[in-house]
């Protein structure tokens, strides 16, 4: 039967089985575990200045997303099935990505974690390997690239014939295409955000690097896939992708708008001095330089 296990050698599959499980047992942790440290900072954060439900909402999407392609029936069904495989890794590495960029989870953390910690991750935000890695270009190369060698190698049956590689490429696959939309339309800090027309010029090559693979995929099914199966896969990747590249596309003209428009050069004005005051990065970097008021009789504590 061509199927995702046809390169697989015979009784792989049962010996993995305490694999598989242990592998999705461990997602679900890792996904319930992000959602707990993100409601763990919104509690924080409350008394000072409610987080907008809108980055909630967002940041609970992409988790969904993520969960739906890791746990569950989609999950288990693209072991065998490369359309259900495709469906799960638009979720897991473009749908998902985008919604958890617009959640803003580092500004969430910048503004829960304490001074000293929020001081360092502003540091670690800062430092050269970051720097490259957040470049829209280098990430990407790491999401298209990466899917290129997935699914024109050894590489995707392998993953289908262990846990571990298959682990393994699907934290590449998130972490890739997180770092894609973070650098293209993420919304927070970035003290070495691309020009406009860098990151426009890296969405239309990444787009057309997308649409080349869909169409190669179409013609020449992965190892082990029915010609069928492959077709319909390619179809979801290349509309299904469409989808999300057209709302990144959106994103970045509607960046490009607010930083032009009169108010938008206005606030980037503000928001270079207020980078200049010797605080942790937040959503609100000037109330660092307004003074504190006279404490009266029954004021709280701060």
């Amino acid at each position: 039967m061509g199927d995702h296990h046809g390169a697989v050698p015979a009784g792989a599959l049962d010996v993995a089985g305490a694999g598989w499980a242990a592998v999705e047992l461990g997602a679900l942790a890792v996904v319930l575990l992000v959602w707990a440290l993100h409601g763990a900072g919104r509690r924080w954060v409350r008394g000072r200045a409610p987080w907008p439900a809108a980055r909630t909402a967002l940041f609970a999407g992409g988790l969904l997303c993520v969960a739906a392609a890791l746990v569950g029936p989609l999950a288990r069904a693209a072991h065998g099935s490369f359309t259900a495989h495709m469906g799960a890794h638009l979720l897991l590495g473009m749908l998902g990505p985008l919604l958890l960029a617009l959640g803003a989870p580092v500004t969430l953390a910048l503004r829960a974690l304490p001074v000293r910690r929020a001081r360092a991750l502003t540091r670690l935000l800062r430092t050269p390997p970051v720097r490259v890695l957040a470049h829209p270009a280098v990430a990407a190369l790491l999401a298209g690239g990466g899917a290129w060698v997935l699914y024109t190698t050894a590489l995707f049956p392998a993953m289908h014939a262990s846990p571990w590689v298959h682990a393994a490429v699907h934290a590449h696959v998130l972490a890739s295409g997180y770092l894609l939309a973070a650098s293209l339309v993420g919304v927070d800090p970035d003290p070495h955000r691309a020009p406009v027309a860098v990151r426009a010029g890296v969405l239309v090559v990444y787009v057309a690097a997308h649409a080349l693979l869909a169409k190669h995929l179409y013609a020449v099914p992965p190892p082990g896939v029915d010609a069928r199966d492959a077709e319909v896969g390619a179809q979801l990747m290349a509309h299904g992708g469409d989808v999300v590249d057209l709302a990144l596309a959106v994103l970045v003209a509607l960046g490009w708008y607010r930083a032009t428009a009169p108010r938008g050069r206005a606030a980037r004005r503000r928001r270079t001095v207020a980078g200049r005051v010797p605080t942790c990065p937040t959503a609100a970097p000037l109330r660092a330089s307004t003074p504190p008021r006279a404490a009266g009789p029954g004021a709280r504590p701060t």
